[in-house]
C-alpha cells in the first residue's frame, strides 16, 4: 500500500549565509529562543539579535544568488537587540517591520533602507501581530491593524496610516532617483510620527503575549460617541487568560472629562500670572526627545488564574472569534473571544505551537470533484494545526468541536509557519479564494513544505 503524502515540497532555503545565524548544527532553528522567523508568500526573514536575512524561495530563484541582509543601527549603551520581526504587505508594497528591546518600531525596505523609526513605549517589543478583517466581499474596504505587544502594554497602529506613509516614501524615493540634483534618501522618515493607541493591560500581571480580537460594544451607562472599543486577550505568568475592553479615547470618563477642561485652564491662568511677576526664561533650541504616548483607558473584563499554570503562546483565528492558547502544563485552550469562555481543551502537548488553517473537508458534490471547478470559501473548513515537537507530529483538528482529521509525522528541528496577512484590495477582488495555509520548515535540511489542503 502506497504511503500517503500529506505535504508538498516547495523549495529549499539552504545557503551559506545562514551560517551567521547558527545553521549547520542540528536543531539550530528551534533550539535558539532568540532566532526569529517571518514568512511571506515567496520570502522568509530570519533574524537574530543584530541582523536580518531575507531569503527568496520562489520558483526559479537562484539558491546561490545574493541575499538581503539588514543590519539595523541599535543602541550599544542600552544593549538593544531585535526582539520581533514581521512582514507588512500592501498590494505591491512589501516591507519588513522590526521591533527592538528598547520599544522602537523600525520599518525597512527590501533593499535595506530604513523607512521609518518610532518609539512605541519603553520596553521590549514581544510580538508584531498583523491582522486584517474584510468588512464585505462586495466592497473594496477592509480594516487593517498592526498590534504591538509588550510586557503589560498593547499598542494598535491603523494599517491605512502605515500604507499612506509607505506610499509617500516610495514616491519620494522614485522621484529622487530620477532627479540626481536632490539629496539622497536620509535614514528613515524620522519627522513623521504615525498615530497609534496605547493601553496598559498589566492589571493581572505582565503579559507574555496578547492580541486585539476585534471591535466590541461599549459598556453600559457609557456616553454615546463615535469612539470605538476593542477587545484584547492577554496571557501571562500570573493570569493564564485575561480580557480587557480598550477605549480609543483617553478622557471618556466623567472625571477625565472634567480634568481635561479644568486642569489646562488652571495652568494657563497660573502661567499668565507668573509672567507678570517673573521674566520668562528663553526657550531651548535643542530638539527634545520623543516622549512616550500616554495610555488610553483599558477596563478589565475577566481573568483566569490557575497557579502554577502559565500562558505561553496565543494564536488568533482569521475572524478573531477563536484563540488557541498553549500553557506551561502542556495544555491547549480554545477560547471563544466573544463569549470569553473556553470551549475546548487538549492535554499532553508540551512545547506545542498552533496555527489556524483551512482544509477541504466537504467534496461530495460532482462539481467540486471536477478539474475545472474553482473552490470557494464555503468548500473549506476552519481547522487547527497543532505541532507537537516532543511527539514529532502535526495534528489537524476540525473547529470547533470536530474530530482529528490528520496526523502528519515531521522531523525534529522543524517549525510551522504561516504567511502574513496581505492588506489591500487585490485580495478582496480576486476571483479565486485563497485559503489559509500552514507551512513546515525543516531547519536541518532547509526544506520548506506546505500542508496539503485536501484529505484525499
Amino acid at each position: 500500500m502506497a504511503r500517503r503524502n500529506h505535504t508538498t515540497e516547495l523549495g529549499s532555503i539552504a545557503c551559506d549565509d545562514l551560517t551567521e545565524l547558527g545553521a549547520g548544527k542540528e536543531g539550530w532553528l528551534v533550539d535558539n529562543p532568540n532566532l526569529l522567523t517571518a514568512l511571506d508568500t515567496h520570502s522568509l526573514a530570519v533574524a537574530n539579535h543584530s541582523v536580518v536575512l531575507v531569503l527568496d524561495w520562489s520558483d526559479g530563484s537562484d539558491p546561490t544568488g545574493p541575499r538581503v541582509k539588514i543590519r539595523p543601527t541599535l543602541s550599544p549603551i542600552e544593549s538593544e537587540y531585535i526582539s520581533s520581526v514581521e512582514w507588512l504587505v500592501f498590494d505591491d508594497i512589501r516591507v519588513l517591520a522590526l521591533g527592538t528591546s528598547c520599544g522602537y518600531l523600525l520599518i525597512y525596505s527590501l533593499r535595506g533602507d530604513l523607512i521609518h523609526k518610532q518609539i512605541v513605549n519603553p520596553g521590549r517589543i514581544l510580538k508584531l501581530r498583523v491582522r486584517g478583517t474584510k468588512r464585505d466581499l462586495t466592497e473594496d474596504t477592509s480594516s487593517a491593524e498592526i498590534c504591538v505587544v509588550m510586557p503589560g502594554v498593547v499598542a494598535r497602529f491603523d494599517g491605512s496610516e502605515i500604507q499612506s506613509m509607505l506610499q509617500r516614501w516610495f514616491q519620494e524615493t522614485h522621484s529622487q532617483f530620477w532627479d540626481q540634483k536632490k539629496n539622497p534618501v536620509d535614514s528613515g522618515s524620522s519627522n513623521v510620527r504615525l498615530p497609534y493607541q496605547l493601553w496598559n493591560v498589566n492589571k493581572y500581571g505582565s503579559c507574555a503575549d496578547a492580541a486585539i480580537t476585534g471591535i466590541m460594544p461599549p459598556p453600559l451607562m457609557e456616553l454615546q460617541s463615535s469612539q470605538r472599543y476593542y477587545c484584547a486577550v492577554t496571557i501571562g505568568d500570573d493570569a493564564v487568560i485575561s480580557a480587557f475592553r480598550l477605549s480609543e479615547d483617553r478622557s471618556r470618563s466623567l472625571v477625565g472629562a472634567i480634568l481635561s477642561k479644568v486642569v489646562p485652564a488652571t495652568f494657563s491662568t497660573i502661567a499668565s500670572f507668573s509672567k507678570m511677576i517673573w521674566r520668562s526664561e528663553p526657550k531651548s533650541t535643542t530638539k527634545s526627545e520623543a516622549k512616550p504616548q500616554p495610555f488610553a483607558r483599558a477596563s478589565p473584563l475577566t481573568c483566569l488564574k490557575d497557579h502554577p499554570r502559565k500562558g505561553e503562546k496565543l494564536t488568533l483565528s482569521p475572524s478573531g472569534t477563536l484563540a488557541a492558547i498553549t500553557d506551561s502544563l502542556g495544555r491547549i485552550l480554545l477560547l471563544d473571544t466573544q463569549a470569553l469562555v473556553v470551549v475546548r481543551l487538549w492535554k499532553g502537548y508540551r512545547e506545542a505551537s498552533c496555527l489556524f488553517m483551512e482544509m477541504l473537508v466537504n467534496r461530495d458534490s460532482a462539481a467540486s470533484s471536477s478539474a475545472y471547478y474553482e473552490h470557494v470559501k464555503s468548500d473549506y473548513c476552519l481547522c487547527l494545526a497543532i505541532h507537537a515537537p516532543r511527539k514529532g507530529i502535526i495534528e489537524v483538528w476540525q473547529m470547533r468541536t470536530g474530530p482529528r482529521l490528520r496526523t502528519i509525522p515531521c522531523a525534529g528541528g522543524s517549525k510551522i509557519l504561516q504567511p502574513t496577512y496581505r492588506f489591500g484590495s487585490s485580495s478582496i477582488l480576486s476571483a479565486t479564494y485563497v485559503p489559509l495555509e500552514v507551512f513546515l520548515l525543516n531547519g536541518d535540511s532547509g526544506q520548506l513544505s506546505v500542508l496539503n489542503r485536501s484529505l484525499d
